[in-house]
């Protein structure tokens, strides 16, 4: 069985023996019951791994000692997906499934046709989710670089991502191009945009098109926008042998 994985700060990495305390160490102390002898993982979340062994455990810290430290780079080309506000929880599992399907970055969208809206009082609370429910899923997954979960954008803002990315792709229904025919490229990033459940407007679509990014077909069948994101990431994956 894998070791369990806790974040941490760079900076305690760099030591030979390590406190992990706060919720993370908690969490291990209390729920996961760690105890002296057994492995645990640290990441920052940034690419440094330290494989330790527990020294002591009492209710709310470990004291691990660092037998090995790993780095991974950042992985060419970036992935990114524009995420359309699902409703209800399903903008948690949309992340979630991303997250533990490889993602770089998940950009929330404000679209027209979202039957969610963020609220500016209420905006920042469910950022957090997103960003809370990314960094237990990275965990979970083993992954030693987290998602960045960028902040809400508007349409012209996604716009604008556009035009920098080195693809950028739109999941609509009425493409002809299938996004498994695709030939991605080798480093920079790729950007797709996964529309609401009520679908991309006309008017959000000439706006994309316009700033250079490319309608693509999925599959024959629609999936809803919280399991799409994830569709994707796993052939982009595959499509940049990434994985």
């Amino acid at each position: 069985m894998s070791p369990p994985v806790f974040l941490t700060e760079t900076e305690r990495l760099a030591a030979d023996r390590v406190l992990l305390d706060g919720p993370e160490g908690r969490h291990a102390a209390t729920v996961r019951r760690l105890r002296p002898g057994e492995r645990v993982d640290l990441t920052d979340g940034a690419g440094l791994l330290a494989e330790c062994v527990v020294v002591t455990s009492d209710r709310a810290s470990l004291t691990l000692d660092v037998r090995s430290r790993h780095h991974t780079p950042e992985p060419e080309p970036r992935l990114v997906v524009v995420q359309a506000l699902p409703k209800g929880d399903r903008g948690e599992l949309a992340v979630e499934t991303m997250t533990e399907a490889g993602i770089d970055e998940i950009v929330p969208w404000s679209a027209s046709r979202c039957v969610t809206q963020w609220r500016p009082d209420r905006r920042e609370k469910a950022l957090n989710r997103w960003r809370a429910t990314a960094r237990e899923a990275a965990k979970q997954s083993r992954r030693t670089r987290f998602p960045h979960i960028a902040d809400l954008a508007t349409t012209p803002q996604v716009a604008a991502r556009i035009q920098q990315a080195t693809c950028a792709l739109i999941l609509h229904e009425s493409a002809t191009t299938r996004l498994s025919t695709l030939k991605p490229p080798a480093q920079g990033e790729i950007l797709v945009i996964v529309g609401p459940e009520g679908g991309i407007t006309d008017e959000e679509l000439e706006t994309f098109s316009t700033a250079g990014a490319t309608p693509t077909l999925l599959g024959p069948t629609v999936l809803r926008t919280s399991t799409a994101g994830v569709a994707t990431t796993a052939i982009l994956q595959t499509l940049t042998t990434r994985w």
